[in-house]
């Protein structure tokens, strides 16, 4: 076995709310695998000590914890009925500071417990008036300051169902999303702040107003001080001071566990992203047990993770709340030219206990020389980084660099349960390069192409027992064929998500990245369907592929591939083209990293583009284990491919 790079102090351990838990099982609070192993096989017990541990407040009481017990389908808390909100409020004294605003300038101010809630009370009732019912659908098209988290909250409470996108997305990348939705009521800001520039999206704005014609009202932010346009709406509008300004008391309607809470959409890959929707309950569950349990966070505590609204690390900022903590919201580039290290400025200043980001984030850090130790990192305790695997070098230089005492915590998980398969927690050594372990209730393997379970060997990650915040469904789905072609059609009641991994025999969990062809850039995944429609729109392009590869060095490229039309040629000022339609038609972070001209689009038979096995050509993979050729278009089209995966591996060598 290994030696560990970081092994937690036992004061640490024993005073951390995991050791409490597994102490009220009779458990030994130091031994993180014999904890795990219970969670699996006992899963009644486990999540019902879940529930017991965070007080789960319900209307009416479960029946049993786990009535059906399959995958997909799995019947969690029968008869109980709840509301998330109330949870995300319940423990909040007026004068707490509930969530602190802060931006890429320095500013920040806070919203106290009291403020929070008469917000959302006031945003409810406007949304009543306006016609919003129980299972209606809300969307927001925001940055990620407090008005996204109070009308989610909102929302929650009358049991609506919520839906969010960041303003950096296309209004026809966000009405991709929402159109599918049918939603009631759109809730916009005039803009965002990036990179030291303001964004108007006023215009985008209304764009997408335009483009749902279920909305019957829209709610206007004034964000970032812009006027409203002159143009009118398709529906009336509220401007947000009104709607959150009244005087109203807040009434959280008693769902059941399993109601639709939130809709978070994958990348889209293919065709158009997947609303994929989660419940009430099974959001709660597994919120507290991750925030609570894995990253210790309780009241007096502050976290402050870099996402966007469309990311599903938002949805977990927000519930940092039903921990009781305080959230910290952040609207701005994580490292603007002005001042590179600001994310580090305000965990100082804001004395952040959990401070939250990405692999590239950590490495761009080291790259460029930027030190955190210049300010007071004291408070900091965890630094969590998930998006993509983060590299064995990044471990040394958090250590030297932030604190010797704080706990790396790399996570692996999905929006698909917006949550994660693994990482750490307080009780759990670090091994550089590594995720400390499964997380507690996740029945992790690694399967092989047979289907049978595999240690020290790369195998697909597989989830063999259902967890309460898989899925309920997916939108337009009824029968439910589209869930069960994403998770279980390669292992029959075996959840397959999609990233290759190893689990090492000293329990931990090494992520390779993806096995499918997701873009995960930054953190934050994307859809390569975004990117062909947009660049094959253009008159100078025949075909485009776009792939995202995992470097061995941590690095991340993401290049574009385009044919172009009979008798033009792929020079700057085309390339130049093809970036700001991309920036404009898709969003800043969609613009690849190159655009190479290629002979040709390798396809399936059928007319699929070959995404997957052109990524791992690209990474080094040799021809023989990633496609049969003769199942291809063009087969000789794989060669180029070849040739350039080869080509860089011998650079990189």
């Amino acid at each position: 076995m290994s030696t560990p790079f970081f092994t937690p102090d036992p004061r640490t351990v024993d005073a951390s709310r995991i050791a409490e838990f597994a102490r009220l099982r009779g458990m030994d609070p130091g031994d993180y695998a014999a904890l795990h192993q219970w969670s699996v096989t006992d899963l009644e017990g486990f999540w019902g000590a879940v529930w017991e541990y965070f007080d789960v407040d319900a209307d009416t009481p479960h029946e049993q914890v786990l009535a059906e017990e399959r995958m997909p389908g799995a019947h969690w808390f029968p008869g109980a009925t709840l509301n998330y909100a109330h949870h995300a409020l319940r423990s909040l004294a007026d004068d707490d500071t509930a969530i602190i605003a802060l931006d890429e300038t320095g500013a920040g101010y806070e919203v106290t417990g009291g403020r929070l809630r008469a917000q959302v009370a006031s945003v409810a009732a406007t949304l009543r008036d306006l016609g919003v019912a129980r299972g209606d659908r809300v969307v927001g098209y925001l940055p990620n300051t407090p008005h996204a988290i109070v009308a989610f909250l909102a929302a929650a409470s009358l049991g609506a169902v919520w839906s969010v996108c960041g303003q950096d997305y296309a209004p026809e990348a966000v009405a991709d999303r929402f159109g599918q939705l049918d939603p009631t009521v759109l809730i916009a800001a005039d803009g965002y702040l990036f990179n030291g520039s303001t964004h108007d999206r006023r215009d985008a704005t209304l764009d997408l107003a335009h483009a749902l014609p279920t909305v019957k009202a829209t709610i206007l932010v004034d964000h970032v001080g812009l006027p409203r346009p002159s143009r009118p709406y398709p529906s009336p509008v509220v401007a947000w001071e009104d709607a959150a300004a009244r005087g109203e008391d807040l009434t959280c309607t008693p769902v059941p566990f399993d109601h639709p809470l939130w809709v978070v959409f994958s990348s889209g890959t293919t065709g158009l992203p997947k609303g994929i929707v989660h419940g009430h309950g099974g959001v709660l569950l597994e919120h507290l047990k991750t925030l609570g349990l894995h990253c210790d966070l309780g009241p007096g505590d502050r976290l402050l993770w870099y996402t966007t609204t469309h990311w599903m690390m938002w949805n977990l900022v927000a519930s940092t709340l039903l921990s009781g903590a305080t959230t910290c919201t952040y609207d701005g580039s994580p490292a603007p030219f002005a001042r590179p290290d600001v994310l580090w400025e305000l965990a100082a200043r804001h004395r952040v206990t959990v401070f939250g980001t990405s692999p590239q984030y950590l490495l761009g850090m080291a790259k460029f020389g930027i030190d955190p130790c210049g300010h007071d990192l004291s408070s900091v305790r965890v630094v969590g980084c998930t998006g993509s695997t983060l590299p064995a070098s990044a471990y040394p230089w958090v250590r030297d660099h932030v604190g010797e005492r704080v706990l790396l915590a790399s996570v692996s998980g999905g929006t698909d349960i917006v949550s994660g398969f693994a990482g750490s927690a307080p009780n759990t050594p670090v091994w550089a390069g590594e995720l400390s372990a499964p997380h507690l209730g996740v029945a992790l393997a690694a399967y092989d192409a047979e289907g049978c379970p595999v240690v020290d060997q790369v195998g697909e990650l597989v989830v063999t027992r259902p967890l309460p915040s898989m899925p309920l469904y997916f939108v337009n789905d009824p029968d439910g064929v589209r869930y069960r072609e994403s998770y279980f059609s390669s292992f029959p009641g075996v959840w397959r998500h999609g990233d290759w991994i190893t689990l090492t025999g000293h329990g931990s969990v090494i992520v390779h990245g993806r096995s499918d062809s997701t873009l995960n850039r930054n953190g934050v995944r994307l859809g390569s369907a975004d990117i062909h429609d947009v660049v094959e729109r253009l008159p100078e392009i025949t075909e485009a592929l776009v792939i995202g590869a995992e470097e061995p060095d941590g690095g991340y490229w993401m290049p574009l591939f385009v044919v172009p039309a009979a008798g033009v040629t792929l020079d700057d000022a085309l390339r130049a083209k093809i970036r700001d339609a991309i920036r404009a038609g898709a969003s800043p972070r969609h613009v690849p990293d190159d655009i190479l001209e290629a002979p040709g689009i390798p396809h399936t038979r059928t007319g699929k583009k070959l995404e997957v096995p052109v990524k791992r050509l690209l990474q080094g993979a040799p021809v023989e284990q990633v496609v049969n050729a003769a199942a291809v278009d063009a087969p000789d089209l794989i060669d180029y491919y070849a040739r350039l995966g080869a080509e860089r591996r011998d650079r990189s060598a």
